[in-house]
């Protein structure tokens, strides 16, 4: 593995107390397995080693952010290519959090942003699973992901947005979000989904947007082009659905297809049951589309 890493003072952002980190990983199929080959950071964004709980063919990746948190002026951008063939499965340690922005700042200078992109070569499969985005009172987020397929690659990704911290009394009365999620397949987009919540829209509030709810999260998976036939897609939808009814969260969970595209939706009030919903889901998925059981990250269990 090749590491590249930059003096970090080089990177800090114009705004006290601020950074502008990047991250960038490339994994390969190799004689061993897949390897990350390359590492390419600059500011407090790393990564440890690759962990093979299944064998060589997939690495799970641990993205460490040791802040633990972004601030008003940070932009954290992180770039996964997955080259022909390759495997990985990338989570984190623990929940990322948007902190609450600094007041009395030039317009512009309190954004918090992040920006994900994933990039898969034909036969890549990537599994991109974050734990859940804390978003305290007052934050001025905006987290964005992309997802670069073929139709020979295969993605199972989800991002799970908890508003507040209702559970200590500390409610998401004020500030701004944007989660930004697009898939792009050979270079078209071929979904598109933004929700912005300001106080100006009232989208947290309204029915026709959260509900008042604070938990809300999206599952995406995309199996390689003619993988499944119409009638198998059609047999994965009630098995994925039955699983929802019997987990009891069938008015928080909906599930739908768009060319090709799986899209999972949770709106509800907690994000340990969003999680364990999805787990659930994925475990019926991947066997499916990855043609691999599930095997959950111990970093989960921590």
């Amino acid at each position: 593995m090749t590491i590249i890493a930059a003096n970090h003072t080089e990177h800090k952002s114009t705004a006290k107390n601020a950074w502008l980190a990047s991250l960038a990983l490339t994994f390969c199929l190799t004689p061993s397995g897949t390897q990350l080959t390359r590492t390419e950071r600059n500011g407090p964004l790393s990564v440890q080693k690759a962990f093979y709980p299944e064998g060589s063919d997939c690495a799970h990746i641990y993205l460490l952010h040791p802040p633990a948190g972004i601030v008003s002026g940070d932009e954290l951008r992180i770039k996964i290519s997955v080259n022909e063939q390759a495997h990985c499965l990338v989570t984190t340690p623990g929940a990322n959090r948007f902190y609450r922005a600094r007041e009395n700042m030039t317009i512009g200078d309190s954004k918090q942003i992040q920006h994900c992109e994933l990039f898969l070569a034909p036969e890549a499969k990537c599994e991109n699973f974050p734990l859940e985005t804390i978003v305290y009172e007052g934050a001025d987020g905006v987290n964005t992901v992309d997802v670069h397929l073929t139709s020979e690659s295969a993605f199972l990704g989800w991002d799970i947005t908890c508003l507040g911290l209702p559970r200590s009394g500390q409610f998401f009365k004020k500030g701004h979000y944007s989660q930004l999620n697009r898939i792009y397949l050979e270079g078209t987009l071929l979904y598109h989904d933004r929700i912005a919540i300001k106080p100006s829209t009232q989208v947290h509030q309204h029915i026709a947007g959260l509900n008042k709810h604070n938990v809300f999260a999206t599952f995406m998976a995309y199996a390689p082009k003619n993988q499944l036939s119409k009638i198998e897609h059609e047999a994965l939808l009630v098995m994925l659905r039955d699983e929802v009814v019997a987990a009891d969260v069938q008015e928080k969970v909906s599930i739908s297809q768009v060319r090709q595209l799986l899209i999972i939706r949770y709106l509800g009030e907690h994000a340990e049951e969003c999680k364990n919903i999805f787990i659930k889901l994925w475990q019926i998925i991947r066997p499916i589309y990855l043609h691999k059981t599930a095997n959950i990250p111990r970093i989960w269990h921590t």
